[in-house]
């Protein structure tokens, strides 16, 4: 039977996750800003118009408004989308153009943009921190423990007591570094290396495709080598250690990210699994039905992906500030202001054109157009 979370509490779970990580990106931003002396103007969650808001004895004007899917600080100095400073910036007096963002050094000013995607990964550490506290570790070696029968190691020639060191090039140290390479690649062909009564051996596999569908009705194309793990290893972590793993944890789910929008660049998987607010939402309030520990797992992935899509080197997001700095501390100048404003338009063409294909692909995966094909039909 397929359970539904609701769609009070679909939205109260997508209220708990968008809203405290967007608060604390920007959070991020403003802090550092502060601590270089720039006045920070707004503090806005979400954009158009405001819904509420108070402006505090230093003059911020913290509010929310109508759409709830980002947020921004607007620093004195920003005075335009691409933060380039206008003739109104020349004419402020000396004392209050020195409160400004363009006033800092460059240093300063990518110190204060980094900050953002910074405060989502800390986050994310924090959690996985805490995760690993709680539960330990999960060390468990690479080693074949069983073989499923007609699986795709079992055709390879494994053996139980095998120990795998690398798949595809990519060394393995535990079996779930070997979970977490195969689940994101069905049918892929890969070469697998290991150790056999102390030999080296290495074997061609493709790896195998399982369908999986979880109680929401959600189905998952996922890879299966067959190999059983050998006996489990959960080490208890203390206060020093966890962080560690944390820091480990939240690399290995950025190394996942990446692998995934690799296959979409080149084609090993589409981009119909691209999803959007939508599906953010849909899935936010399945994990909250499920308990809390899923729930702030999500919230941990989540942080760790907004942290990682803010980097990215396009301009509107972190990243393509950052792109630009690195130019201009190379070529000792300021890109020309009208280079920035068109490269900000394309930025922004390019992300409302991922808005739009994410957007469709959740109302897909919703069912719309297939209802739509049977009003039709």
């Amino acid at each position: 039977m397929i359970e539904s979370p609701g769609f009070l509490l679909t939205l109260l779970a997508f209220a708990l996750v968008i809203g405290p990580l967007v608060f604390l990106h920007e959070m991020g931003h403003y802090l550092a800003g502060r601590w270089f002396g720039v006045k920070a103007e707004e503090f806005s969650i979400g954009f158009g118009r405001e819904l509420a808001g108070i402006t505090d004895r230093r003059g911020t004007r913290w509010k929310f408004c109508l759409l709830p899917l980002g947020g921004y600080v607007r620093f004195a100095g920003d005075m335009n989308p691409a933060s380039q400073p206008a003739a109104d910036w020349l004419a402020l007096p000396a004392h209050e153009r020195a409160r400004t963002f363009q006033a800092k050094h460059l240093w300063q000013r990518a110190i204060i943009v980094a900050a953002g995607p910074i405060a989502n990964f800390v986050i994310a550490i924090l959690i996985l921190s805490a995760f690993a506290l709680a539960y330990g570790d999960n060390r468990t070696p690479s080693t074949v423990g069983f073989l499923l029968p007609g699986s795709a190691a079992a055709h390879a020639g494994l053996q139980p007591g095998d120990r795998i060191t690398a798949l595809g090039g990519r060394s393995v140290a535990t079996y779930t570094d070997m979970v977490k390479y195969t689940q994101l690649r069905p049918g892929e062909a890969v070469t697998i290396d290991y150790e056999r009564a102390g030999s080296a051996r290495s074997v061609d596999v493709t790896i195998g495709v399982r369908v999986e569908r979880d109680r929401f009705g959600n189905e998952f194309r996922i890879g299966r080598l067959g190999i059983g793990p050998s006996d489990p290893v959960q080490q208890p972590v203390n206060v020093l250690q966890a962080p560690l793993v944390g820091l480990r944890m939240t690399g290995d789910i950025i190394q996942m990210t990446l692998d995934g929008l690799g296959q979409i660049i080149t084609g090993r998987r589409s981009v119909a699994e691209l999803g959007g607010p939508l599906k953010i939402a849909q899935v936010s309030g399945e994990r909250l039905s499920m308990g809390p520990t899923e729930f702030v797992f999500l919230i941990a992935l989540i942080s760790i992906n907004l942290g990682f899509i803010n980097l990215l080197p396009v301009p509107v997001l972190d990243g393509g500030h950052l792109l630009f700095y690195a130019v201009e501390a190379v070529r000792r100048r300021p890109i020309e202001p009208r280079v920035m404003e068109w490269a900000y338009r394309g930025g922004l063409i390019a992300i409302l054109a991922l808005m739009l294909l994410v957007t469709l692909n959740d109302l897909g995966a919703l069912g719309l157009w297939k209802n739509l094909a049977g009003l039709i039909g």
